[in-house]
């Protein structure tokens, strides 16, 4: 299913039934689009586990659709309050993934949606920004004119907006390409784009409370929609450091701080990817990761490790509760700024 999830049919969805299944959190991670990398960090997917079944339930509750049907304890499926130990599976409803034909970069969603009928997954990503953090590509996109700052240049330190801004960005395609709002109301098919961003707008709110109430601050996140019956689920997983950017005193809490430790100690590898997906733009060529001659170098142990207590240190905090053995989130995010 992705390069750090893996995903168990248990029960096939149809054209007029969702399936059943499980989603597998893996300790590998993956970074710049590139799919799994040559290390993995222990315990990071039961931490994103923990802190997805703590917002889908959290969502629930608040009275969102969402694909949500649990987590597995001692081979049983409960909720994150009961578990014995920290979970690393999920159990989800499953909707569909029509084929999406393609010819280079060009992509026929009239044929992903002749297929998908009223049950399918939605081809998008719906993007909300409360922040632009240093390293956001809303920067390179946009001024700070453009979405309600009265600043003249993007400055070297966080920008907290106004008002959260929703994009939205390809899903299935082999890079991801931001959509303008008439590209993604035609790839959302009958789902609409006025219906996802209510329904994005919605979840950020419960998500940035809820990180706040942990001393987090929530910059930035995503959300995956099904669509089933005229009805709009959250889907995939939603507000874990994998997929949102929090912050914890200033410093980074979230997938970001391995992304910027690769561009200050990999700048070959990181700038070789971006010339690869420049490359298969130009040349209209989907498979990017064909044109890139540079590899990932492992991490050194020490990363790894401190890595791990962070995912661990910052999962228990936003659950509010000590499920890993794992030093204090200040102990972490100290360890974390020395790298």
């Amino acid at each position: 299913m992705t390069s750090v999830k893996e995903f168990q049919v248990e029960k096939a969805p149809t054209p007029d039934r969702l399936g059943q299944g499980r989603f597998l959190f893996t300790d590998d991670y993956s970074v710049f689009d590139w799919g799994k990398m040559p290390d993995a960090i222990p315990e990071k997917g039961a931490s994103l586990c923990s802190m997805g079944a703590a917002n889908f339930e959290l969502l629930e509750d608040n009275g969102i659709a969402t694909h949500y049907g649990g987590v597995i304890d001692k081979g049983e499926t409960t909720t994150l309050e009961e578990v014995t130990l920290p979970p690393q599976e999920m159990v989800i409803d499953l909707t569909r993934v029509p084929e999406l034909p393609h010819e280079g970069r060009t992509y026929d969603y009239d044929a992903f949606h002749a297929a998908a009928g009223e049950n399918y997954l939605v081809p998008l990503e719906i993007v909300f920004r409360n922040t632009v953090p240093v390293g956001s590509s809303l920067r390179d996109r946009r001024s700070p004119e453009d979405i309600g700052l009265d600043i003249d240049s993007w400055p070297d330190e966080p920008v907290d907006l106004p008002e959260p801004v929703i994009e939205f960005t390809t899903k299935y395609e082999n890079s991801d390409r931001l959509l303008d709002r008439d590209q993604a109301d035609r790839i959302a098919g009958k789902a609409g784009v006025d219906e996802l961003e209510k329904l994005a707008r919605s979840v950020n709110e419960c998500i940035t409370e809820r990180a706040a109430s942990a001393g987090f601050d929530h910059q930035d996140g995503k959300i995956e929609c099904l669509y089933f019956d005229g009805e709009l689920r959250v889907a995939d997983v939603v507000g874990t450091f994998d997929e949102n950017r929090f912050a914890y005193n200033g410093q980074q809490l979230s997938k970001e701080v391995l992304r910027q430790f690769h561009k200050r100690t990999q700048p070959e590898w990181v700038s070789a990817v971006s010339a690869a997906k420049d490359t298969a733009k130009e040349e209209d060529i989907a498979d990017w990761r064909s044109l890139c001659d540079v590899e990932p170098e492992p991490l050194d142990r020490s990363v790894i490790e401190t890595m791990s207590d962070l995912y661990t240190a910052g999962a228990n905090a936003y659950v509010s509760r000590d499920l890993f053995d794992t030093p204090s989130i200040d102990a972490a995010i100290e360890a974390v700024s020395e790298l």
